[in-house]
Order: structure tokens, then sequence, then C-alpha cells
């Protein structure tokens, strides 16, 4: 498949640099460029392309902003986050973008956006499915799209947040008090001060000399005294739900 795709990035090193290793892709047939988000605007509205490789921080209207006018389009791009920093990731998750990638950009780390747009744009998918989110997550050097759907739970630590699933865990550079507002219509429930778990997979809430935990896939986790009461009324009312059903 022949890819057309639009780099995006204020600094023009930084533009050459990531136009040239998208060109290099066999993949990609064309790469149209642009200094700032509103040529970008300029650029798309006279031509169709399949993915758009952006920064996050530029001068007037950043990268995220653009991100979020582009998913409104009819026919979405692919959008891809080119930057420097990490502490985009949850909004790149709400966006719900096809990769999250980190500069310095290397080739082969290229190479693996290129192929997630080659096969969204090759089954006709969008970028995100809408019940399907997904954060960015670093694993061996690498940025991964993890699927909310599974973490289990989420444990604070400091100014970042780490998601537990059932094989490993993530640390994200997001608090836990952010995703447990922006997570809440998801199940995911504040337990305590340290712990955000997805109510769903909670298979007991007992009482210990310690206080009370909760279980999850055999994990026990502390319930802090604060949150005790509204979490046994949220586990009665699923369980009636799930009764009624």
């Amino acid at each position: 498949m022949s890819l057309v795709v639009l780099a995006v990035d204020d600094e023009p090193p930084a533009l050459d640099e990531l136009a040239y290793l998208l060109n290099a892709d066999g993949r990609v047939a064309h790469v149209h460029r642009a200094g700032d988000a509103t040529e970008a605007l300029r650029v798309l509205r006279d031509t169709e392309v399949d993915a758009v490789f952006l920064d996050i921080r530029m001068p007037g209207l950043d990268g995220m902003e653009l991100a979020r006018i582009l998913r409104r389009f009819a026919q979405p791009p692919a959008i891809v986050f080119v930057t420097a920093y990490d502490d985009g990731a949850v909004d790149a998750f709400d966006l719900g973008v096809t990769d999250y990638v980190r500069k310095p950009v290397r080739a082969e780390r290229l190479a693996e956006s290129l192929r997630r747009v080659a096969g969204l744009r090759a089954t006709t998918a969008p970028p995100l499915p809408p019940d399907e989110p997904a954060i960015p997550v670093e694993l061996a050097g690498t940025t991964r799209m993890l699927p909310r759907s599974a973490v289990r739970w989420v444990e604070a630590q400091g100014d970042y947040a780490r998601l537990h699933t059932g094989e490993t865990s993530h640390l994200v550079r997001v608090s836990l008090a952010t995703l447990a507002e922006r997570w809440a219509n998801a199940g995911f429930v504040r337990i305590h001060r340290s712990y955000l778990v997805q109510l769903r997979l909670v298979t007991e809430l007992r009482l210990t000399n310690s206080g009370y935990v909760v279980s999850v896939y055999g994990v026990e986790l502390p319930v802090s005294r604060r949150h005790t009461r509204e979490l046994k009324d949220r586990l009665i009312r699923a369980a009636k739900h799930d009764w009624t059903r």
C-alpha cells in the first residue's frame, strides 16, 4: 500500500528529519510538509492524506488541538504524535491516536508506526475503535498502545501512575486523580489515595485486622476508610443490576 502522509513540526530541522525518514520508507508514496497547524489545515483542505505525523508543542494552535479538529473530519486521517515529551500520553489516549513516537525519531520506530497506519488503511478501520480506547506506554524502549480494557488496577507513584495488567505493569506520566476522573465512566473506582480499580473485576471485599481490602484476580488492595462506604454501595448496585438483567 502506498501512503500519502503529512509531517507537521514548527522546527525546520526536526521537520526535515521526519520527512526524510518517512520518504525513506517504501510504503510512503508522498510526504507533504507543514510548519505549523494552520499550514497543516491548508494542506488538508486541498489534499487527502492517510496519516498526519504531528508534533505536539507548537506555537499558536498546538498539535493536540489540531488532532481534536482532525478527529471531527468525516474520514479522519490516522494521527501519530511525534514529540520529545511524554506528558501528552493521556490526552493522546483520549483522542485515540494511532501511535505516539518519542524524539529523537529512529527509522525502525517510525517503520512500526507506518505498519500500523498501513494496517488501518488496508482494513478501512478508523484510527481507534470507539469501544477500545488505548493509552501510550513505554515497553523496552518502544511506545505501545495499551488497551484500557487490559488495565486491572492503577497505583499512584508520585506524579506518575502505574497501570497493572494481567502480565505486567506500565508507568505513565499522569496522576491517579486525573485517571480517576477520566476513567470514571469506564467503571474505574477510587478505593484509596494510592489505588484505582476496575469495579467489575473486584471479586471480594473483606475486612482484615488492618482494614478493608478488595481482591482483584487474587491480588489484595487496601481500601481506605473514606472510600469504603461508596465502594460497598457501588458493588451492591452492580450486583443488583446483574441480578435483574
